[in-house]
């Protein structure tokens, strides 16, 4: 059987519905992984995406952040929250949210299922703000956290991957111009070090085919006309056990989706499996 993965920062699912059911119409996935939904769980657009044939499994709070699994080939063994992830204290920026956050918040950044032959984790790390700030440190604690919830699954014998946005560029190559990035996170050698220690547990890095450029990114910031220029990053990534990497036939950035007004600043990312 083949079966279409793909993942997707949509920067919030409500106020971009028409262009993701626009596109899984037109992409037909049978398995999405979504990050950034910007809205609760009981405010997930459920009912519209079933009418395309697809069950979701959501975790949101209705903030920046929450992450989705939409299937079209079963959704099973869902689990809600990284186990063991750490949690963050809201720290700076205002009185009121120091008062909020009287005791660190298990944010909605992961969330898992069994979709048919497959089983993936939609993820949304941390951004990490700025190097030595405490999100960046939490950061880095999570990424730690991932590495340990991932590890029986990756050893196993079904496919698995991990799928979202990272919010880390692995290699220069990944970043437009990474002296712009000199001293910002995303590029530090702690966070390519925690991805490195994923690949140290057996996951791989699934490269996009590149299609239109010689490297392909997945997220454009809004500003600067950064996507007409190619001023982009490769932070949306797919890391995968051996049986998912073994069933790879093809995957690459789907740069069309992020195309247009009131897109995404990140495009999906797809691929696809020979089971």
């Amino acid at each position: 059987m083949t079966v279409r993965v793909a993942t997707w920062n949509i920067n919030s699912v409500n106020a971009r519905l028409p262009k993701l059911l626009e596109w899984l119409a037109s992409a037909q996935p049978d398995v999405l992984c979504l990050q950034e939904l910007k809205c609760a769980t009981d405010a997930f657009p459920f009912d519209a995406v079933a009418e395309l044939g697809y069950e979701t499994a959501a975790h949101g709070t209705g903030r920046w952040n929450g992450v989705a699994v939409l299937s079209k080939i079963g959704l099973a063994d869902v689990v809600r929250g990284l186990p063991g992830q750490p949690g963050y204290l809201a720290d700076a920026d205002s009185a009121a949210d120091t008062l909020i956050a009287a005791e660190p918040e298990q944010e909605p950044r992961a969330v898992a299922a069994t979709c048919g032959p497959v089983r993936v984790w939609s993820v949304y790390v941390p951004n990490g703000r700025e190097v030595g700030h405490a999100h960046y440190g939490y950061k880095l604690e999570w990424l730690a956290a991932l590495r340990e919830a991932v590890r029986e699954d990756t050893a196993g014998a079904r496919p698995f991957a991990v799928l979202g946005d990272f919010n880390v560029a692995p290699t220069d190559q990944d970043v437009w111009d990474v002296a712009k990035f000199e001293g910002l996170t995303h590029v530090t050698e702690p966070e390519r070090q925690a991805l490195a220690d994923l690949r140290e547990i057996g996951l791989a890095d699934v490269f996009p085919r590149p299609l239109k450029y010689d490297h392909p990114y997945t997220f454009w910031d809004y500003r600067g006309l950064a996507f007409p220029k190619n001023y982009g990053m490769r932070i949306d990534l797919t890391y995968a056990n051996k049986p998912f990497v073994a069933a790879v036939s093809d995957s690459y950035v789907d740069r069309e989706a992020r195309k247009g007004k009131g897109t995404s600043d990140h495009a999906p990312v797809v691929v696809d499996l020979a089971l």
